[in-house]
């Protein structure tokens, strides 16, 4: 009789476990279903600049994860190799050769519209949203340089046709009333302090990261090219067009990511400043201080550059650049909805 009793109660604690398990097992499944489905994506940021910290932001403060992004972001091997030439050393762990054509880069627009018409290999990419629709360059000269005008006969350093700065270079030559082709040199592959300190050109455009190490290096920084407001398709995020048809909600994520972490810089100043340390190696107060300086210029509604885009399909004018619209170039719909949505106000509050 005891016996029987024994494995009576037996039987009873085993079914009143296996219940409890099944209850368990059944009260986590909302939980487990509501997990994020993380969306692999590989990310090239281009150059190290200014423009980029929102991106190492969103890594290292985990918004990428929290909208349901694995993100793998990296420089090329080019880019950090640029960076050097103005004194700012990427750690290697962050330079990647190895990936050609990763579905997301951070680049300008109006490079990827140049390329587009004038290289049979160029990728077409669409600009989800744009940190720079006017050019916010500064030319930065040896002391030998005292006036704006003194730049006349002279060579201005720029990147490469259709970027940035040399669009930049166009407007402020324009500007200035001088022919770009007998008034001053426009030398490519000169935008570097490197060059202006070898003497290969007597200026260059620059961005906050190398205007920002200029006084240091006993530079001059002649010019703020940022109240004209040349319109430009600067740093944007670009969706390979192909990968974009089919993967509208890693897309959608990401711009959201990108708006969080606009948002952190603005109201984070040490956030900003680990990100400058860790991925760029920037570790000096005042070069720190100097680059915050210029996050106001970063819109908190970072819609495509239309206005730049059309300016650039203008200037580089041909037959193939007339075979497309500024349409093919941008698509407003993530930003248009995240800000009807409300989220971007909130992330203000």
């Amino acid at each position: 009789m005891i016996a029987a009793s024994n494995s009576g109660e037996a039987m009873n604690v085993r079914s009143r476990l296996v219940a409890a398990l099944a209850v368990s097992w059944f009260s986590l499944q909302p939980a487990m279903a509501a997990e994020p489905r993380f969306i692999p994506l590989e990310v090239a940021l281009g150059d190290a600049s200014l423009n980029k910290v929102p991106f190492l932001l969103a890594a290292d403060a985990g918004i990428y994860a929290r909208n349901g992004l694995a993100v793998r972001q990296f420089l090329t091997p080019a880019a950090a190799a640029a960076a050097s030439g103005s004194g700012v050393n990427v750690p290697r762990q962050y330079v990647r050769g190895d990936i050609a054509n990763p579905p997301i880069g951070i680049g300008g627009a109006s490079p990827t519209v140049y390329r587009v018409a004038t290289d049979a290999a160029a990728v077409h990419r669409v600009a989800l949203l744009t940190t720079e629709s006017t050019v916010r360059n500064t030319i930065i000269t040896t002391n030998a340089i005292t006036r704006v005008e003194d730049l006349k006969g002279k060579r201005l350093g720029y990147s490469n046709p259709g970027t940035v700065t040399h669009i930049a270079a166009l407007a402020f030559v324009k500007k200035m009333g001088w022919d770009p082709l007998r008034d001053i040199s426009l030398m490519s592959n000169g935008n570097t302090l490197n060059r202006l300190k070898d003497d290969r050109v007597d200026g260059v455009l620059a961005s906050a990261v190398a205007f920002s190490m200029a006084p240091e290096l006993n530079l001059k920084l002649l010019v703020d090219l940022t109240p004209f407001n040349f319109p430009v398709g600067g740093s944007s995020v670009l969706a390979e067009r192909n990968w974009l048809k089919d993967n509208r909600e890693a897309a959608a994520r990401f711009v959201k990511a990108t708006v969080e972490a606009i948002a952190l810089m603005k109201t984070d100043r040490a956030a900003f400043n680990a990100a400058l340390t860790k991925w760029f190696n920037i570790t000096d107060p005042l070069v720190q201080e100097r680059m915050y300086r210029e996050v106001d210029e970063i819109p908190r509604e970072p819609y495509p550059a239309v206005e730049g885009i059309k300016h650039t399909m203008e200037l580089y004018d041909s037959p193939e650049m007339r075979k497309h619209k500024a349409e093919d170039f941008y698509d407003s719909s993530f930003m248009t909805e995240l800000d009807k949505s409300g989220a971007i106000d909130r992330l203000y509050q």
